[in-house]
């Protein structure tokens, strides 16, 4: 009787091996092309430098996926890159970079209670920005409600 219990536990294995095959061959299959644009929240908030690294981020983002829906989201010190007549360390101007990342879709949001804070008129921001509320109310808005990745240059 031992040596039929061993022969059909020894088939039952390999007929839940010969089983598992297709299963493991679809798991490991090429994924399917997606066709939802990934989108992605820049974080900034920490001055023209953070600035800087991130319109170069941004653009070698944009690069390499066309199709992602890319925000920026500004408080603090993040603003400065947006306020009118702005530049790099190297004395360079964000306008032109701002407004060729806009003709590509991305969009730029500044937080009202950093613009109240420091005493700035939203007059002074690039067109290109527009006023949220919130800063960081913001950020997590489009993380939990829209499925926004984050992402801090």
């Amino acid at each position: 009787m031992s040596t039929s219990i061993a022969a059909l536990r020894a088939l039952l294995v390999s007929a839940a091996l010969v089983l598992s095959i297709p299963v493991h061959a679809q798991q490991t299959a090429a994924p399917a092309a997606t066709t939802a644009p990934v989108k992605v929240v820049y974080h900034m908030s920490e001055g023209i430098p953070q600035a800087s690294r991130a319109m170069n981020n941004i653009r070698n983002h944009l690069d390499a996926d066309p199709t992602a829906k890319i925000v920026v989201v500004t408080h603090g010190l993040g603003i400065d890159f947006l306020i009118e007549g702005a530049t790099n360390q190297m004395e360079q101007s964000f306008a032109g970079n701002i407004g060729a990342l806009a003709a590509r879709g991305v969009e730029f949001r500044v937080c009202n209670n950093t613009l109240v804070s420091r005493k700035i008129d939203a007059s002074k921001l690039a067109m290109e920005a527009k006023v949220v509320p919130s800063g960081v109310a913001e950020v997590a808005r489009l993380q939990a409600n829209e499925g926004y990745v984050y992402l801090r240059p």
